[in-house]
């Protein structure tokens, strides 16, 4: 069918204004606060990477962030309000390994579904674990843990920043290597954690060493390994598992920001763009190593295929070990 000339002017007319009003939208985005939910307490290292990346954005962009913190359920409770939250850009979250890749597969029942209620907008830090008792500790290497463990069978507590972390996982890991049954005490974050382990109510813990660095320093804490298969720079005289007589042995934690699905394309490439940025700011991947994350990257399209791998490989090793959570 033919239209007159007319109403083509006044369709083209119509289509230009359309695209006009979507386009000032996009610019306008964001004139508000954008809330960055933590799903851990404040003061681990989930919560410290999300506030340096914040800070780091915020100076570039002169957007606004609201950082904030909702513990629980292994990091759960907090990426299903993510999940859950109205797609329009002003909410994202930081996400990690625990809740997108190894609880799906261990879990018998999520509250959303990563692969469906999320999207990925950028890859941010990978992280390893750091394996360490109270300074007070008669442990004084990995070795002596084992020989502990298997002399004492059931009677190792490892404390857990959360169920289902990688922390967690790592002390699993270890535990079938060595041979030994690993009795975990799980917490609502890194920092009640590790201060119940100091207190002596717990062994030992893999923790990311953000939570730890400041502890070991200050003499309460003793590093007995990390999980990554190199030595980090942060802490260079500590020992990789696999050096200790278990080869192969790696855990590493990642983040990456999320936001619901349905968040428009233009703000998702917005958000992936000022990450990249932020990233490369010499200053944030300065602090970023001294606290043994290692800066990561990826447009959109790359990150997801990331994931997607890494939910496929922690999910096969989790099939095989035969772990599940309650």
């Amino acid at each position: 069918m033919n239209l007159p000339r007319r109403q083509l002017t006044a369709c083209a007319a119509a289509l230009a204004l359309f695209t006009l009003a979507g386009t000032a939208r996009a610019e306008a985005w964001p004139d508000k606060p954008i809330r960055f939910i933590v799903p851990y307490t404040p003061g681990g290292g989930t919560d410290t990477v999300t506030r340096h990346i914040a800070d780091r954005i915020a100076q570039d962009s002169k957007w606004a962030f609201l950082v904030d913190n909702k513990p629980g359920g292994g990091g759960n409770i907090g990426l299903d309000i993510v999940a859950k939250a109205k797609p329009d850009g002003y909410t994202i979250g930081m996400g990690q390994t625990a809740n997108i890749a190894i609880n799906p597969a261990a879990l018998p029942k999520m509250p959303f579904d990563p692969a469906k209620d999320l999207v990925p907008v950028a890859l941010v830090a990978e992280v390893p674990m750091v394996l360490v008792v109270p300074a007070n500790s008669p442990l004084k290497s990995l070795a002596d843990l084992v020989k502990a463990a298997k002399a004492k069978p059931g009677g190792m507590n490892q404390a857990l920043a959360a169920t289902g972390t990688v922390g967690h996982l790592a002390g699993e890991m270890l535990g079938r290597k060595a041979g030994f049954k690993v009795m975990n005490i799980p917490y609502k974050g890194a920092a009640p954690a590790l201060a119940e382990m100091i207190g002596g109510q717990t062994d030992f813990m893999f923790a990311t060493p953000q939570a730890v660095m400041g502890l070991l320093a200050g003499g309460k804490l003793r590093a007995l390994a990390i999980t990554s298969s190199k030595r980090v720079p942060a802490l260079g005289s500590v020992p990789t598992v696999a050096e200790q007589g278990y080869p192969g042995f790696e855990a590493t934690d990642w983040k990456v920001i999320v936001a619901p699905a349905g968040t428009p394309t233009d703000v998702i490439q917005r958000l992936n763009a000022a990450t990249a940025k932020a990233l490369a700011e010499p200053g944030l991947v300065a602090k970023l190593a001294e606290e043994g994350s290692v800066p990561m990257s990826g447009n959109p399209a790359a990150v997801l295929k990331y994931i997607r791998d890494e939910q496929k490989e922690w999910g096969a090793l989790i099939r095989e070990a035969g772990i599940r959570f309650e």
